[in-house]
């Protein structure tokens, strides 16, 4: 199963975590306006703390050169 969001690049970082604190999602793919795939982070049990730190900086890194992009996250 798979959801979309549109998200603005200021939007995107809030969206991200707030997808991983859900705790549901396997994967969340960051694509652009031409829905081309910029990023994909695979969320695992093992994926948790000081792991995603990296990970939520580089989205944030992404979220200042998009202005507008889709979330594609899939779900268990």
């Amino acid at each position: 199963m798979t959801e979309e969001f549109k998200v603005s690049g200021e939007e995107i970082l809030k969206k991200v975590k707030e997808i991983i604190k859900e705790g549901n999602a396997r994967k969340i793919i960051i694509k652009n306006e031409k829905d081309e795939s910029i990023m994909e982070i695979p969320l695992t049990f093992a994926v948790v703390g000081a792991v995603l730190l990296p990970v939520l900086a580089a989205v944030g890194a992404i979220a200042g050169i998009l202005t507008k992009c889709t979330l594609v996250v899939e779900k268990k």
